[in-house]
């Protein structure tokens, strides 16, 4: 009698999921990562722009140039001179942004540091606007708006009302925080009832702020016996004290930076609503489930994140400037982004991360003046720290990737050798 015929019960080989899930999961943690890069990271990153940007200016430098012309016959020249580029650039990044050793007396000596704090003032309390909204998992690309929105509102209470000296200063600055303020809850209503796009609303917004701050200066209510293009000038009771006197530009603006930093450290770290930002930003589900209001965070982080966009406006409408003008929000909205990227999303963080933006823009116009380098090597700088964050997570977030694979790989295998001994022994069984 002939014995049965034996199915092999080898299962088929089980390949780990490369599909779309796979590709989200690498794509969430690439962001994470870039959103928080480690220490180490943004100090490689800073380094290398550093570096890259000193060795650009010495291809450039004319006078390397001249040299490499005849490097054969003397190639002491072409190193000498590539050295005085590559140094010239450190020495009036420097001189530029810390102190100015060149100088005949103390004071303008001093005066590139707090040059340097000035230009970063803006930068920190925008920074800790993006930082926020990063922290909740929003991409707030609409701080150059929400500052444009505040400057606006800022700036006219400081010199359309005649205010009480201390009461006036203190009115401006909440009126530019409003101001910002109702600029962020427009995206944030719209992503939270309406499932918006934050990243696409607040880049409309941007182009509209732009166009209405355009409107407004062109009206004679702001430019007032002036002309079209500039506001009138923001009253002496509207505007920032100053620390050092009127050889300094660095006025109180920059304590309203530091507290600012408090105060979102104390909302991320020790509040009820900062544990719901994180949880929200961590997991949206898994807030909804602990029984957080999720939509409600949304809204508030983004207008709380206007909010200090609004802040940030007053350094230099209330501070330096003294007047609404054009060009009052510069690219403040933008370098804030990267601040907020450097600085881990962390207020100490991007405090310090908002310095040293300052210290190369404040070093980039000794620069252009003194060593004939151009101020656009600040932005290629920024740029470099920018893609070695985000090149170095992404071959993280690779490797991570591949090792998750590996482990998933390895467990199915592992998994499947009982049955494949048990089929074995069935086999010699039967034979």
């Amino acid at each position: 009698m002939s014995s049965p015929a034996v199915l092999d019960p080898q299962p088929p080989t089980l390949e780990p999921d490369t599909g779309p899930n796979e590709a989200k999961q690498w794509w969430k943690s690439f962001i994470k990562g870039v959103l928080s890069p480690s220490a180490g990271t943004i100090a490689l990153a800073i380094l290398l722009a550093l570096v890259i940007g000193a060795l650009i200016v010495v291809m450039f430098d004319p006078g390397v140039q001249a040299a490499a012309g005849y490097f054969f016959a003397a190639p002491g020249d072409f190193f000498a001179e590539a050295w005085r580029a590559f140094s010239g650039f450190f020495t009036a990044l420097i001189r530029g942004s810390i102190f100015d050793w060149r100088q005949s007396s103390f004071q303008a000596a001093f005066r590139p540091l707090t040059e340097s704090i000035v230009r970063a003032t803006p930068l920190i309390i925008a920074g800790l606007a993006v930082a926020v909204g990063f922290t909740a998992g929003l991409f707030n690309i609409g701080v150059q708006g929400q500052l444009i929105i505040g400057a606006l509102v800022g700036g006219y209470i400081g010199f359309a009302w005649n205010l009480p000296l201390g009461v006036h200063i203190i009115v401006a600055i909440i009126g530019a925080i409003i101001g910002g303020a109702i600029w962020g809850f427009i995206p944030g209503i719209l992503k939270a009832r309406l499932g918006a796009n934050e990243v696409i609303v607040t880049i409309m917004l941007n182009s509209v702020a732009a166009l209405f701050l355009a409107a407004m200066l062109q009206t004679q209510r702001f430019y007032g016996d002036g002309y079209p293009g500039k506001s009138t000038r923001v009253l002496s009771t509207g505007v920032y004290p100053s620390l050092l006197g009127s050889g300094f530009r660095l006025n109180f603006s920059i304590i309203a930076a530091i507290l600012a930093c408090i105060f979102v450290w104390w909302l991320l770290d020790r509040s009820t609503f900062g544990f719901e930002i994180r949880a929200a930003g961590a997991n949206p589900d898994a807030a909804k489930t602990a029984g957080i209001n999720v939509p409600l965070v949304v809204i508030m982080t983004m207008t709380l994140s206007g909010a200090l966009a609004g802040l940030a406006a007053t350094a230099p409408v209330l501070g330096t400037e003294k007047a609404i003008t054009g060009g009052v929000a510069g690219s403040i909205g933008f370098d804030a982004i990267t601040v907020a990227l450097l600085g881990r999303s962390r207020p100490i963080g991007v405090f310090f991360a908002g310095l040293l933006f300052g210290a190369l823009n404040a070093g980039g116009a000794l620069m252009q003046s003194s060593a004939g380098i151009p101020v656009d090597i600040v932005l290629i700088t920024q740029a470099i720290i920018v893609l070695t964050i985000a090149a170095s997570e992404a071959i993280r977030a690779s490797r991570e990737r591949k090792k998750v694979k590996a482990q998933t790989v390895a467990k199915v295998e592992e998994k499947h050798e009982p049955d494949s001994d048990k089929s074995a022994q069935m086999e010699g069984v039967v034979a």
